[in-house]
C-alpha cells in the first residue's frame, strides 16, 4: 500500500516563533532515504502491550501499515478498557507481544523508530526485550556505528514542541486539527485500519497520525532539505541531549 499526503495550508507564520531552527541543516547528514517505523502501543506497564500498530514512511511516501491485537502479560484495569476500547474478550485468541521480537527487532535494523511521546512507547518496548540486536546507530550513520538500543528515536511530540512552541498544545488529536490534516488522516485509517479501530486510541489509527505530522513537516517549504540527523536531534527530549547528538555528528570543519 503506498500513498502521499496532500499539501496542506501552511500555517507555521501565525503558531510558530523559533524560526531560527528551520534556517539551515546539518552538512554531515543523513537524507530522507531511509525508512522511518512509526509506532504506537496500547496497553500499559501493567498490562503489556494489548495492541501494536506500525507505520512505515519512505520519504514523503507512506509504504507499510500492520497492527495486531496482543494476549495481556497482567492485570488491565476498568479505565484503560474505556480508553484504548479492548476488553478480554476481543483478547481470547490474541498471542502475546514477545512473538514479534523478529519483527520489531528487523524495523529497528531498518530505520528509526518514531512515536508521539516516545519515551511511553520506549519504556513498553523495552518492559518485553531490553534491547534490540546490534543495528546501526542512525543518528551517526556517516560513522558506521552500531548500538544495541531501540533508540535514539524520532519523537513528534518534540519536534512539534520546538518547531511551534507558540501552541497551547502539543496532544495528537490538536497537531492534526490544528495542521489541517483530519482528511489525510481520515483516508489512510479507511485503508489500512480494521473497521472498528478508526479512533484516537487504537493503535494503528494513533500512529498514522503521528506519520500525518511527520510527513506535514516534510511538505513545508521552510524544511527543505530536511535530515534524519536534525530531525533526531530536534527528538531529543532535553538540551544536553540535543547539544550531544549536535556535537557528535557534526564535527568542526578541519
Amino acid at each position: 500500500m503506498r500513498s502521499s499526503l496532500q499539501k496542506q495550508p501552511q500555517k507555521f507564520e501565525k503558531t510558530h516563533s523559533g524560526f531560527d531552527l528551520w534556517r539551515s541543516f546539518p552538512k554531515y547528514s543523513v537524507m530522507l532515504e531511509t525508512p522511518i517505523h512509526v509506532i504506537d502501543f496500547e496497553g500499559s506497564r501493567r498490562s503489556g502491550i494489548v495492541e501494536y500498530g506500525v507505520v512505515t514512511l519512505r520519504g514523503s511516501s507512506l509504504t507499510e501499515a500492520r497492527t495486531r491485537l496482543c494476549a495481556p502479560t497482567g492485570t488491565m484495569h476498568a479505565r484503560e478498557i474505556q480508553q484504548h476500547g479492548i476488553d478480554r474478550q476481543l483478547l481470547t485468541d490474541a498471542k502475546p507481544f514477545s512473538e514479534d521480537w523478529d519483527y520489531f527487532a528487523g524495523l529497528r535494523a531498518s530505520g528509526p523508530l518514531c512515536a508521539h511521546n516516545a519515551g511511553y512507547e520506549a519504556a513498553l518496548l523495552t518492559d518485553v526485550w531490553s534491547c534490540p540486536r546490534r543495528s546501526p546507530d542512525f543518528a551517526r550513520l556517516d560513522s558506521g556505528a552500531e548500538i544495541a538500543d531501540w533508540g535514539p528515536w524520532l519523537d513528534t511530540l518534540q519536534i512539534y514542541r520546538r518547531l511551534y512552541p507558540d501552541l497551547e498544545r502539543h496532544n495528537l488529536g490538536d497537531l492534526i486539527e490544528t495542521f489541517s490534516l483530519r482528511g489525510n488522516l481520515e483516508s489512510h485509517a479507511l485503508a489500512c485500519c480494521p473497521k472498528n479501530r478508526r479512533r484516537y486510541h487504537s493503535a494503528l489509527y494513533d500512529a498514522l497520525a503521528s506519520a500525518c505530522l511527520l510527513l506535514h513537516l516534510f511538505q513545508e517549504p521552510a524544511l527543505k532539505g530536511v535530515t534524519l540527523t536534525w530531525l533526531l536531534q530536534q527528538s531529543a527530549p532535553s538540551g544536553d541531549a540535543r547539544e550531544a547528538l549536535s556535537q557528535t555528528e557534526f564535527p568542526d570543519d578541519a
